[in-house]
């Protein structure tokens, strides 16, 4: 069953949960970066993980349209986390 609850970082969209999860799906790179990009921007960062995988994170990163006081927390933060180590089952970066 799919839940109509409009996730808290899409507050300005009537986006449920299923079709949020069906963009980032789906094949469509626009779209689904438009999604992705709200991720970094509004989610809780605990929750950006529930949506997107860091390898995903990383692959669409350089097509994303962040803030750029946002691309460069998140540049730094990718770059730091490449040359450390991740928790293999997730792909979530390991935080202290």
């Amino acid at each position: 069953m799919e839940t109509k609850e409009v996730p808290y970082f899409f507050w300005d969209y009537d986006l449920t949960e299923g079709q949020i999860r069906a963009i980032l799906r789906s094949e469509n790179e626009f779209e689904k970066a438009w999604v992705v990009a709200r991720l970094p921007e509004s989610a809780r960062f605990e929750d950006v993980w529930r949506y997107i995988s860091l390898a995903e994170l990383r692959r669409i990163f350089p097509n994303l349209r962040l803030k750029p006081p946002v691309r460069a927390a998140w540049e730094y933060a990718l770059q730091v986390w490449g040359s450390e180590s991740t928790d293999e089952q997730s792909q979530q970066p390991v935080v202290s």
